[in-house]
């Protein structure tokens, strides 16, 4: 976790450091903001690190750090209101907004930092990877609000397609990977295991990336995370269309939520999904809450037991849950 204590003074780095020792694995955020206390948040409850209250001097440092010393190279990030860091951490800023025409143009005098731990988890999806598979890979969109582990569940979902399981084997994945919290990729190259078969678009815009990518790559499945905007939703539809299967993620507390959201609505007419899969706050970043078809069935049933993907087919029961789909 070098690339986030890299970001703050030395005083608080090895604080930091000493306060979490070897709790990485539980870490979600880190949120510093100026004059209170450094909050630390884990998966089940959170931390402050007293003695610590961020003055200007403290933020000027942090932003240089994310800038490299240049603001001009985050010109886009401080419109967009985060920045990715290699290891594939976001960081969220908040502060004074600049607008221009009534449109954001920057945030300025930045006060406010949301570190967010990016995490590969391997395995995560093995539960749920056989219910997005029926004679081969179906279309489906995880919904989820923030902190609920989508990410973490799609990019180890693109490692088993690219890799293969006990089911398939591998097939070609093709990741539009907008905000390089995917693949966390440094210079173009993904810090996270992927799979074998899965090329990557890193830092592209996702409408754009889609079609690069079906054109250069020839993808069979095409991962996205945080999809949303009409400009997405008509990529997402003409990849389709093209035959490619599509996988993504979208920020949400239900299914009925996003059936009313105007831009969403082709996809819902179109009846482009053929599994919903639903995460919920209550429970641990990654864990499934509900998985529906096209019917608005729930086929989800919590596995008794899986471990990883060497113990697949002992722990993961094929009577009781693959042959249901």
């Amino acid at each position: 976790m070098e690339e986030i204590l890299g970001l703050f003074p030395e005083n608080m780095r090895q604080a930091i450091q000493k306060k979490l020792h070897n709790r990485w694995d539980s870490m979600q955020e880190i949120r510093f903001r100026l004059h209170q206390p450094i909050e630390l948040i884990f998966d089940d409850h959170r931390e402050w690190l007293q003695g610590f209250r961020p003055d200007r001097n403290d933020s000027i440092f942090v932003l240089n750090q994310l800038s490299e010393f240049s603001l001009y190279r985050m010109e886009d990030e401080l419109r967009e209101g985060y920045v990715t860091i290699e290891g594939g951490h976001r960081v969220g800023l908040s502060g004074k907004v600049n607008t221009i025409h009534g449109h954001v143009k920057a945030i300025q005098h930045i006060a406010f930092f949301n570190i967010r731990i990016a995490k590969q988890k391997i395995g995560a999806a093995l539960p749920l990877i056989p219910y997005l598979y029926q004679h081969g890979y179906l279309n489906t969109l995880l919904i989820g609000p923030p902190q609920t582990g989508k990410t973490t569940l799609i990019r180890d979902i693109a490692r088993l397609i690219g890799s293969g399981w006990n089911k398939a084997d591998a097939h070609k994945v093709g990741i539009v990977d907008e905000r390089s919290e995917i693949g966390g990729s440094k210079k173009g190259i993904p810090q996270h295991d992927l799979g074998i078969r899965t090329d990557v678009m890193d830092a592209c815009p996702k409408d754009e990336g889609m079609m690069m990518m079906i054109r250069s790559m020839s993808p069979e499945v095409l991962i996205v995370d945080e999809i949303g905007s009409q400009s997405d939703v008509q990529a997402l539809m003409e990849a389709i269309n093209a035959g490619v299967i599509v996988i993504c993620t979208i920020h949400g507390n239900s299914l009925e939520a996003l059936q009313k959201r105007p831009s969403l609505q082709p996809l819902f007419t179109e009846h482009v999904f053929h599994r919903y899969v639903l995460l919920d706050r209550q429970l641990k970043p990654g864990d499934i809450y509900q998985v529906y078809n096209q019917k608005g069935e729930n086929l989800w049933q919590k596995p008794r037991c899986v471990t990883n993907a060497v113990d697949w087919r002992a722990s993961f029961h094929r009577h009781d849950n693959v042959d249901r789909l």
